[in-house]
């Protein structure tokens, strides 16, 4: 059980402004920020982040959406991160997400879902590090982790 994991507020949600609504609903759920930033993807980023889905059918349209704007990237921690945010964002689908949960508040559809989430400590690892050095990784006292 690690104590860090990896989410992304994916463009829709960022164009629609969740953004602040999303970042508070993770602190209330008890998670610290240890990095976050915001960009853009290239098509190229989005490609190799998600190669895992390479031959899946919506791997073309998932790294061309994940490009289309802005997203913010953030590492978050907590004990049991992964799994306790598992629950905080809900079911992939929104419309089987609990109530309450941050993709049945603020996703438009299973692709556009509002967030992405780590699904095992390992990948929140490897997550995490494509898009922030150490350098920028800080613990609860401010210190580089």
């Amino acid at each position: 059980m690690g104590n860090i994991t990896f989410t992304m507020i994916k463009p829709t949600a960022m164009n629609k402004g969740f953004a602040g609504k999303i970042l508070e609903k993770i602190t209330d759920g008890g998670f610290r920020i240890q990095a976050m930033k915001m960009l853009r993807m290239s098509k190229a980023d989005a490609e190799k982040f998600y190669e895992v889905h390479k031959e899946r059918p919506f791997y073309g349209e998932l790294t061309e959406f994940m490009s289309s704007g802005p997203i913010v990237a953030a590492v978050l921690e907590k004990e049991n991160a992964v799994e306790d945010y598992r629950k905080l964002i809900g079911a992939t689908n929104p419309k089987d997400a609990d109530e309450g949960t941050i993709r049945k508040l603020y996703a438009t559809d299973i692709q556009a879902n509002a967030v992405h989430g780590s699904d095992s400590d390992e990948n929140a690892l490897i997550e995490a590090s494509f898009f922030f050095s150490k350098k920028e990784q800080f613990d609860k006292d401010g210190n580089l982790i």
